[in-house]
């Protein structure tokens, strides 16, 4: 479930595989890596060369189901694999950090911020870009967020671009 190479300019960490993902083995192969390349701007042949864009899961396995979903991703992927990958990835990458629970490991001063407020200061955290997570869920926290697909897409859309052709 990850995928990089010496040569990716752009990171994207995500929470953990879920049923689907994790059923097929390709990361992202379902309903929520279609809007997250939709957001990104890119195909799937883009999002799919690790040359140009490197996936790292916070847990590296399906965690199983909870109450309301997914469980969180395991504990012990991270510290286990994290630092390894991050030192074979070129340093002036952009890293998109997809929920909270990236966003909580790799930004630990916003967790008393909203995911809202870290969406919206996301400028303020380079090389970092918090995203919400791109579940059928988000559709809602959109309808209540219009200035997401106005402003801060077109913004992702440019920097994605612009790391890409790096």
């Amino acid at each position: 479930m990850v995928q990089f190479s010496a040569k990716s300019r752009i990171l994207i960490i995500g929470q953990a595989p879920g049923t689907r993902v994790h059923a097929s083995g390709i990361p992202w192969d379902d309903d929520s890596g279609d809007r997250l390349r939709e957001w990104l701007g890119v195909d799937k042949a883009a999002f799919y060369d690790p040359d140009a864009i490197a996936l790292m899961p916070m847990g590296f396995c399906y965690p199983g189901k909870a109450k309301s979903g997914d469980a969180p991703p395991r504990k012990e992927c991270q510290p286990a694999w994290h630092d390894r990958i991050l030192d074979q990835l070129p340093n002036d990458r952009l890293t998109l950090l997809v929920g909270t629970y990236a966003q909580a490991h790799y930004l630990p001063e916003t967790r008393r911020m909203s995911l809202t407020a870290r969406v919206q200061n996301g400028p303020n955290f380079a090389p970092f870009v918090p995203l919400p997570h791109p579940s059928w869920r988000v559709r809602m926290w959109m309808a209540k967020h219009p200035w997401y697909e106005a402003e801060v897409l077109p913004a992702l859309r440019r920097r994605v671009f612009d790391a890409l052709l790096a």
